[in-house]
This record gives structure tokens, C-alpha cells and sequence, in this order.
């Protein structure tokens, strides 16, 4: 399987170039060769028209690249300072030689330059958001004054108002003469960020374009070959229910970190939206009533109680959750597209304590032709898979137990237009 196929793109100084694609395009591909994680099986690379090998992330940062992944790579045991100015421990061979009280300081003015200075340095990652994870990962890459700064759906977790500070920092960048390469599926935020844009597609690049009188119409069909129904890909709206439903989920004083006596109900065939800013609880809502975290308050589901701290006894119940941090806490990376689709429904796949192939086969192959995923084979782990696929599967993983109550945090997180218009209509039908 050819992820990149003869591919040819530049990149200008002074200029945000966008690159977008549906997922699998190759968009990850590339950005992982030019961080030194990939090496090309063909072709050349040429920095300042000179060629170049990128052979290890270490020779892509000598280069004066950073990439900024979209699953982050913090540590989370390390402090948010540590975090920061880990770039400086290849160079130094270890943080003890950098001092404290210069890794606060640098770290504290990285943070201040996205208008993240409240953050106390000395915190550790562990205790972030995601929102606040995505921001520290993008602070440490800014401070390494990077030549060519690749960002790849920089702003997933963000709100409104850290995105424009980031935008605001992206063409700060530019005025500067940085390189800032721009992947993502908002293709909004394309519009009013990039000067150019490439559009790949089935790994080639389909056409690069000034933007200059782009719509997003005319770059969904670059990406897809086609015309989507734009009325109906970021609707969420489902067929008015009546308030007869009955009642299927019920929260009454809901209390948890982040959460303080909250209370809902969700009726049969309703699709419930939650928002709120990074920090207003609805980072930890899932995992509060899916049981991953101590909590107060009742949580039923068809009027039975579940026990607080019991994940098991949430999936019994006819709960599944389909978390923002896939990598994280939703992904099983280094199993295969297979058996990450029946993990959460084990029971329903085996006998006398041996697994039926068979069956686990026909499941996989049913969701990921429901999900149009785009994967080689039902072996393949699912850690070589591109962001917006991994999503799809974990997906069809909660898809598969076919649940009374399903929660999803930022479910179309990464995903591409055509991918969210196949999610969305899943949730509606």
C-alpha cells in the first residue's frame, strides 16, 4: 500500500500553507517525513534548494522544522516547564542542566505569548485538560523559533477565543518569515488562515491553489471527488422527538472533578448536546457517568442506579463512551483494526473461552464498511492508522454493543468533512 504515491508540494517562506485532505490522504505521512519519524521510499527533499536527508526527528529540528502533532506527545508525569523546554534535552543530554528558575521563566513567557500565563509552570501535565495539553505542546514549539512550524489540527480542543489567539500567533509567525504548514479539516479556518493550500487525496496531491476566491465548496470537491449535500454535513439535528420518549438517562446532583450537583435527563432516540469552555466540566462529564472517576449524586440509566467507579457496570447497563483522548484512553494502538471493533463486546465473540475468528471478522468488516474507514486490512494495528480513521474504528468499537446511552466527547475531533457527514448521519438514524 503506497501511503504517499510520487507526491511533489513547496513551501514558501513568510507564508501559511494549508494542506487538507479526507483522512488517509497521506496528510500524516508527510508531516511524519518531515519530522525526521518516516523516511520517503523515493524522491527528495531540498531545504533552501539544497537536498537534504531528514533521518531522525533529531536532523528535522537541526533543519529548523517542529511539528506539533495532533495527538499530543507530553509526558504527563513532568511538569508543564519540563515539558516545554524538553526540546533542550537532546542538547543537553539532560534537563537537570538546564535551571529551574530559567525553565519557569521561559516556560512561563511561552505560555503568556498564547495567553495561557495563568498556567502555573510547575503543574504537572497530568492535571491539564486536553484544551490546556493541546496549548503547553504548541507553547514549547513556538519557543523553539522553528524555520518551518508544522501544525496539525493545532486547535481540536481549543475554544473560540484560544483558537484566535493561536491564529493570531500563526500570522505573527508569518510576518516573522516562519514557514507555518497547516493541516486541518476546518476548512473555515483555512479560508481566513492560509495564503495557499494543497488538497491530497488516495496519497498524491490533487492541486495546490492560492487562496484567492476559494470557497469551502470548491475545496470539498478537490478532497472528496465529489459534491457533498453542504446543507446537511454539519447538521446535527434529528426528527423532533415527543416529550412522551421515555426517560433513558437520568442525572440528579452530579458531583465529580470539574462537576458540581449537575442534573439532566435524556430521552429515548434524543441526541443531547453539552458544550462549555475547556474549563467548565464537560471534560470530566464522560467520564463521571461512564464511572472512570469517584463521584456523588445518582446516574441511571431505564431507571436503574449505576455504581459510582464502574465502568463494567456502566457497559452492562447499555452505556459506551467514545472519549476526546483517543490515543490516551479510547485506543488500544498496538492491537488490530479487529479486535479494537469488539474489545468493549468480548463476551458476544467468544466460546468456551477461545475467540470466534469468524464472527470478530464479519463485526469488523461490517463497521468499517459502516464508517467507511480506510484501512488495508482487519490485521492491520491500529496505530498505523491516520487520526481520523482511529476515530472511526473506536467508534464502531462503541457501535458494536449497541448501546441504550452513548456518549461522545468531540466525536468528529480530526475527522474529515465527508467523515463527519457519515458520522452525523449515524447518530441520526
Amino acid at each position: 500500500v503506497l501511503a504517499l504515491d510520487r507526491i511533489s508540494v513547496g513551501f514558501r517562506p513568510g507564508e501559511v500553507h494549508a494542506v487538507i485532505g479526507e483522512n488517509g490522504a497521506g496528510k500524516s505521512t508527510l508531516m511524519n517525513i518531515l519530522a525526521g519519524d518516516l523516511q520517503p521510499d523515493g524522491g527528495e527533499i531540498r531545504i533552501d534548494g539544497s537536498p537534504a536527508t531528514i533521518a531522525s526527528p533529531l536532523a528535522s529540528r537541526a533543519a529548523g522544522i517542529t511539528v506539533v502533532y495532533q495527538e499530543l506527545a507530553l509526558c504527563p508525569t513532568l511538569t508543564i516547564a519540563e515539558n516545554i523546554m524538553m526540546s533542550d534535552m537532546a542538547a543537553r543530554s539532560s534537563l537537570s542542566f538546564v535551571p529551574r528558575d530559567q525553565m519557569r521563566r521561559e516556560a512561563r513567557a511561552a505560555l503568556t505569548r498564547l495567553g495561557m500565563g495563568a498556567l502555573d509552570p510547575d503543574t504537572r501535565v497530568s492535571r491539564l485538560s486536553v484544551a490546556e495539553m493541546q496549548l503547553v505542546e504548541i507553547a514549547g514549539a513556538i519557543r523553539q523559533r522553528a524555520r518551518v512550524l508544522v501544525l496539525d489540527e493545532p486547535n481540536s480542543a481549543l475554544s473560540k477565543r484560544e483558537s484566535e489567539r493561536l491564529f493570531e500567533i500563526v500570522r505573527q509567525l508569518r510576518g516573522e518569515g516562519v514557514t507555518v504548514i497547516y493541516v486541518s479539516h476546518h476548512l473555515k479556518e483555512v479560508l481566513d488562515l492560509a495564503d495557499r493550500v494543497t488538497v491530497m487525496r488516495d496519497g498524491r496531491t490533487i492541486e495546490t491553489m492560492d487562496n484567492d476566491g476559494l470557497s469551502e465548496d470548491r475545496l470539498i470537491r478537490a478532497m472528496v471527488g465529489r459534491d457533498l449535500d453542504t446543507a446537511a454535513q454539519w447538521s446535527l439535528q434529528a426528527e423532533a422527538r415527543s416529550d412522551d420518549a421515555p426517560i433513558v438517562l437520568s442525572v440528579e446532583k452530579l458531583t465529580a472533578p470539574g462537576l458540581d450537583r449537575l442534573s439532566f435527563h435524556a430521552r429515548a432516540g434524543e441526541i443531547l448536546g453539552i458544550g462549555g469552555l475547556p474549563d467548565s466540566g464537560k471534560d470530566m462529564l464522560g467520564e463521571a457517568l461512564f464511572g472512570l472517576c469517584q463521584r456523588s449524586g445518582r446516574v441511571t440509566v431505564d431507571g436503574k442506579e449505576l455504581r459510582a467507579a464502574d465502568p463494567q457496570a456502566s457497559i452492562r447497563s447499555g452505556m459506551a463512551l467514545v472519549p476526546a483522548d483517543r490515543r490516551g484512553a479510547g485506543a488500544l494502538l498496538s492491537m488490530s483494526v479487529a479486535n479494537n471493533v469488539v474489545s468493549a463486546s468480548l463476551p458476544r465473540f467468544s466460546l468456551a473461552g477461545f475467540m470466534r475468528r469468524g464472527a470478530v471478522r464479519r463485526e469488523a468488516r461490517a463497521q468499517v464498511a459502516r464508517l467507511d474507514a480506510r484501512i488495508s486490512h482487519l490485521g492491520q494495528k491500529l496505530a498505523t492508522l491516520s487520526g481520523g480513521n482511529q476515530q472511526k474504528i473506536i467508534l464502531g468499537r462503541s457501535l458494536v454493543t449497541n448501546p441504550r446511552v452513548l456518549v461522545l466527547h468531540e466525536p468528529t475531533r480530526g475527522v474529515d468533512v465527508g467523515a463527519k457527514a457519515e458520522i452525523y448521519a449515524i447518530l441520526r438514524g
